[in-house]
């Protein structure tokens, strides 16, 4: 364990930070989930407001330094590509 106050200080900030993320992340996912159940039930208005709602949480995690652009962007992409296959076929 730490020593110095400022090690303990740091390893508490990170715990909290950890949590925080994970929370965050977490949040981005059920998210993905809702928007990917949407697409299945091939209810468009509600495609629609949930591939908003994960967007806005994908760009505001890259914000924060949670996710990395690339990783947004692909997650992304591959719910957008979802939807726009399914909303095409029927």
């Amino acid at each position: 364990m730490a020593v110095h106050q400022s090690a303990i200080k740091r390893h508490r900030q990170s715990l909290k930070r950890r949590a925080g993320n994970r929370e965050t992340k977490s949040r981005i996912k059920t998210l993905i989930k809702k928007a990917q159940r949407a697409i299945e039930m091939k209810d468009q208005e509600a495609v629609t407001v949930q591939l908003r709602e994960a967007n806005r949480a994908l760009d505001t995690a890259v914000g924060k330094g949670i996710l990395k652009r690339n990783t947004a962007s692909r997650w992304f992409s591959r719910l957008a590509r979802l939807a726009h296959r399914t909303a095409s076929t029927s």
